[in-house]
C-alpha cells in the first residue's frame, strides 16, 4: 500500500495490516538519513500488487503464462567497469583493486548520496526489507529502495524474506538504492560514465544509478559479501550454482555467467540449493539467495524444462519479445539483446532450503573458445 509519511496502511504476507507510529518513525528515520524526504513509499508490497503497478505504470505485460514481462532501458547486462568502492584507509589493504573494484574518493561518493537523495526526494518509491545469506549466523539484513515496482519484485524474487517484521530500534545492515533515473556527471562526480554503482563498506550503503539493469542489484550485494564474510566470518564465498542427490551429496558447478551454472544444477533427479552465490565455512554449504535468475535466450520445455516450468505467475521475464500478435514469449530473439533473463522466487522451484555437509564433487566450467 502507499503512504505519505503521515497515515499509510502497508502488506506483509498478503495481508495488510496498519503500520504503528514506532514503524513509521523507523522508516522515516532511515529516509531522512539518506536525504529523502517527503517521498510517496509503497513498502513490502506482495507480489500481485507490483505486477499489476508495473502493468498500470506502462512498464511490463504479462506472457501468456502469466510471468511479468519488463525491459531494463540502455542497460540489459551489467557494467562491471563502472562499478566503485569507496576507499577507506581501514579497507586500503583489503580490496583487490582493479578494473572491477575501482576506488573512489569519499567525497565523491558522498556528494553522489546527497545528490541521489535529492533526487528520490518526493517521488514515488518501493521499500522492501530482505535478507542476504540463508544462514542464520551470517544473514545479513537489507532494505532495498528502488524507484519502479518491478526492481521491487526482482528484490522480492532474489533476496531472501525477512523471517521477522522489521525491527523499531534498529537500522538494517545495509542499505541498496536502485535509482535508474538518477544519473552521475563523470566530469564532476569523480566516475567515468553517467551510470555507476557504489558500494561504502563504512556506511554500508550500496548506490546504483543510472541503469535500470536488475542484475546490477544482486552483484552488488555478492560483491559486498565477497567482502564481509572472508573477514568477519571465515566464509568461503563462491560464484557457483549447487544442487543434493538424495543421498545427501551436493555438487558445485563454477563458472563465468553463461557458461552453463543455471542449467546444469536445474535438474530433475537433484535438489537445487542455489544457481550463483554460495557460501562455505566449516559445517558445509548454503545459498546467499533466495529465487534464482536464469538466463533464457533459447529456452525450451526440453532443453531446461524446470526453468521453463518456473515461468508463471511471480517470475519476472527481462528483454525478452512475445511472438508477433500475441503475448507468447519468442525465446529465440536476440534482438534486444541475448542476455535474456527470468528471475522467480523459490516458491516455483524445487529447492533444498538446508542443506547438510560438504560438497562431494566440483565441476569448473568454461565458455567456448
Amino acid at each position: 500500500m502507499l503512504y505519505d509519511c503521515v497515515n499509510f496502511i502497508f502488506s506483509v504476507h498478503k495481508k495488510p495490516f496498519f503500520m504503528n507510529e514506532r514503524l513509521l518513525a523507523s522508516l522515516q528515520h532511515q529516509l531522512r538519513i539518506l536525504g529523502i524526504r517527503q517521498s510517496a513509499i509503497h513498502y513490502q508490497l506482495p507480489t500481485e500488487t507490483l505486477v499489476q503497478q508495473t502493468i498500470d505504470r506502462g512498464e511490463g505485460r504479462l506472457s501468456e503464462t502469466g510471468a511479468l514481462v519488463i525491459r531494463t532501458g540502455t542497460f540489459t547486462g551489467r557494467s562491471p567497469k563502472d562499478k566503485f568502492i569507496v576507499r577507506y584507509a581501514i579497507s586500503e589493504e583489503l580490496v583487490d583493486w582493479n578494473d572491477f573494484n575501482q576506488p573512489i574518493d569519499y567525497k565523491f561518493a558522498e556528494s553522489l548520496l546527497q545528490k541521489a537523495g535529492a533526487y528520490l526526494s518526493g517521488r514515488e518509491l518501493w521499500v522492501r526489507d530482505a535478507v542476504a545469506c540463508a544462514h542464520p549466523d551470517y544473514a545479513l539484513t537489507l532494505s532495498v529502495i528502488t524507484e519502479t515496482p518491478a526492481a521491487n519484485l526482482f528484490a522480492g524474487n532474489m533476496f531472501l524474506a525477512p523471517d521477522r517484521e522489521r525491527s523499531t530500534d534498529q537500522l538494517p545492515d545495509w542499505v541498496l538504492i536502485h535509482a535508474p533515473g538518477f544519473t552521475a556527471d563523470p566530469c564532476k562526480d569523480g566516475v567515468r560514465s553517467p551510470h555507476f554503482a557504489i558500494l561504502d563498506f563504512f556506511k554500508r550503503i550500496i548506490l546504483i544509478g543510472g541503469t535500470g539493469y536488475t542484475g546490477e542489484m544482486k552483484k552488488a550485494v555478492f560483491t559486498a559479501l565477497n567482502y564481509l564474510l572472508p573477514i568477519e566470518k571465515k566464509v568461503l564465498p563462491m560464484h557457483c550454482s549447487a544442487n543434493m542427490g538424495i543421498n545427501g551429496d551436493m555438487a558445485l558447478f563454477f563458472g563465468l555467467s553463461g557458461t552453463g551454472k543455471t542449467t546444469l544444477s536445474a535438474d530433475n533427479n537433484r535438489r537445487l540449493i542455489g544457481d550463483d552465490e554460495h557460501g562455505w565455512n566449516d559445517e558445509g554449504i548454503f545459498n546467499f539467495e533466495g529465487g534464482c535468475y536464469a538466463k533464457c535466450i533459447d529456452l525450451s520445455p526440453e532443453k531446461e524444462p524446470q526453468i521453463f516450468a518456473a515461468i508463471r505467475p511471480g517470475a519476472m521475464l527481462e528483454n525478452v519479445t512475445f511472438h508477433p500478435g500475441t503475448n507468447r514469449v519468442n525465446y529465440a530473439d536476440k534482438s534486444i539483446t541475448e542476455n535474456t533473463r527470468v528471475s522467480y522466487p523459490p516458491l516455483l522451484h524445487r529447492k533444498c532450503t538446508d542443506p547438510p555437509g560438504s560438497p562431494a564433487s566440483e565441476k569448473y566450467l568454461f565458455p567456448d573458445l
